[in-house]
């Protein structure tokens, strides 16, 4: 068994596809109508058979709160892997991305957090399978 899709739930899917997408540097996987919605699921480009991430609607009430919870207690919604923290967070920063957490040295790993826009707080660690 493995995760195949994840998701976050996100304000607005065309704001979240712009950012994931022309910010972050994902490549779209699937973009579908789903009812009122999309089923929008986007890739690393690095990876594009690994596990998508859906921009998932928050229209939910219990979804709204739990994204709203987590933005208010300053939590990461999810963890991206990046080979090199500072650069990446230099390469976001330059693209206006704002950052709630500078990189930050913890244990053997740099981590950073920045703000998706959409609702959601995003850690980034320098990771390598």
């Amino acid at each position: 068994m493995r995760v195949i899709v994840t998701s976050i739930f996100v304000q607005d899917q065309d704001q979240a596809l712009e950012f994931y997408t022309k910010k972050l540097g994902f490549v779209v996987k699937h973009d579908v109508p789903a009812g009122q919605y999309r089923w929008i699921t986007l890739v690393s480009p690095d990876d594009p058979e690994g596990t998508e991430l859906l921009l998932e609607p928050n229209e939910h009430p219990a979804a709204k709160e739990y994204q709203e919870k987590l933005m208010a207690d300053g939590i990461p919604a999810t963890m991206f892997g990046v080979a090199d923290t500072h650069q990446e967070y230099q390469r976001l920063a330059d693209l206006g991305v704002k950052f709630t957490m500078p990189p930050t040295q913890m244990g053997d790993h740099t981590v950073a957090v920045f703000d998706d826009t959409c609702g959601n707080l995003i850690q980034m660690i320098d990771y390598r399978k």
